[in-house]
């Protein structure tokens, strides 16, 4: 069993207050994944589950007992952090079975968890190798392994891949989620990188200033993001955001104007269009504008910078009122930095977000 349950959980430095009133329930076996700026907390949080540090209130309990005040190498925790923290003196056979040693474990015991721990990260030809001498990546593989023969209740991965290049935080990132489906064990990850966190996540928890702005699954964050930090956070290229103003409600949402002039309904619950007035905040996604055809709404745009990807082609540009657009199209279209292009969208994938920057509407 894995699961992990924060209540009420707060952590303060002095007068400085690092994390604030955080609820948060795990299940067995899920894989969630804390993102967010840097320091809003996130490694805080999870040396708190770890047992590193202590909180200044509230209470962490794993399978429903609580752990404030069980130390870290009793909570049945192993984490991996993203310094490796491997022994330059010892083989890998010999940093796997530490901890293991001392906590008298039977030598055959640990030469099985070690046999089966190498397999599945492919590193049976390492283990007689000191860290110096493997790469990057090898090492990761080790520090994981190490946390793998333990067979602990929780993993708790601190930015793991962020030491290695991009290539291969592609491959680990692709053999942690098949680990996780094999082990079937609770995962925690720390990341800062978004694309790591939308890909392994069963869940995602989004935090800023010590505090949670939304739990969801990532699609849900992606396509419903609960306040204008969220939308701007999750999403790469980050999400377009026009000022706008309440024309109208409608029978099923919102009648929004923008940009010069636009004018759109925008789905929302009936109390929520009642109850909306006023100044807002529109929000496209890049990947939702497209060139614009005959007959579709449209507005025009002055193209600054074009990235050239390949399979997309990324276009930044300015309206005639000088507002900043980016726009993410496919494929590889004739467009070059200062041509006027008329760009369109969908109108059932806009956002709107209220002058507090809560989530009104969207699809």
């Amino acid at each position: 069993m894995g699961r992990i349950t924060l209540d009420g959980i707060a952590k303060a430095y002095g007068s400085v207050d690092v994390l604030g009133d955080i609820d948060l329930k795990i299940d067995d076996g899920e894989l969630v994944v804390f993102v967010g700026p840097s320091g809003c907390g996130k490694s805080t949080l999870l040396r708190l589950i770890a047992g590193l540090d202590k909180p200044t209130a509230g209470e962490i309990r794993i399978d429903g007992a609580v752990v404030n005040r069980v130390p870290a190498a009793d909570r049945g925790l192993a984490m991996v952090f993203q310094s490796y923290a491997l022994y330059p003196h010892m083989s890998v056979r010999g940093n796997m079975a530490f901890g293991l040693e001392n906590s008298h474990m039977p030598r055959k015991e640990i030469e099985a968890r070690i046999a089966e721990a190498a397999r599945m990260l492919e590193i049976g030809p390492y283990l007689d190798r000191r860290p110096g001498q493997l790469s990057g990546g090898q090492r990761q593989r080790v520090a994981i392994g190490r946390a793998i023969v333990r067979n602990p209740t929780a993993f708790l991965l601190d930015e793991p891949l962020s030491n290695l290049d991009a290539e291969l935080r592609v491959t680990m990132r692709a053999e942690l989620a098949a680990l996780h489906a094999r082990l079937k064990t609770t995962m925690i990850y720390v990341t800062h990188d978004q694309v790591e966190a939308m890909t392994l996540a069963d869940r995602i928890v989004v935090l800023r200033a010590g505090r949670i702005e939304q739990v969801d699954t990532p699609l849900n964050l992606f396509n419903k993001p609960a306040n204008l930090f969220v939308a701007g956070f999750i999403g790469a290229p980050n999400m377009n955001f026009f000022p706008g103003t309440v024309d109208a409600a409608l029978p099923d949402g919102l009648s929004v104007s923008f940009l010069d002039g636009q004018s759109a309904p925008v789905k929302a619950d009936p109390g929520v269009a009642a109850a909306a007035s006023g100044a807002l905040t529109l929000g496209i996604r890049p990947q939702h504008l497209h060139l614009a055809q005959e007959g579709e709404p449209q507005f025009p745009v002055t193209v600054t910078l074009v990235e050239a990807l390949g399979a997309e082609t990324v276009v930044h540009g300015v309206t005639g009122g000088g507002a900043r657009v980016l726009a993410v199209l496919p494929g590889q279209p004739e467009i070059a930095k200062g041509d006027a292009v008329a760009l369109s969208y969908k109108r059932d994938l806009l956002h709107a977000f209220d002058g507090d920057g809560i989530r009104l509407a969207g699809n």
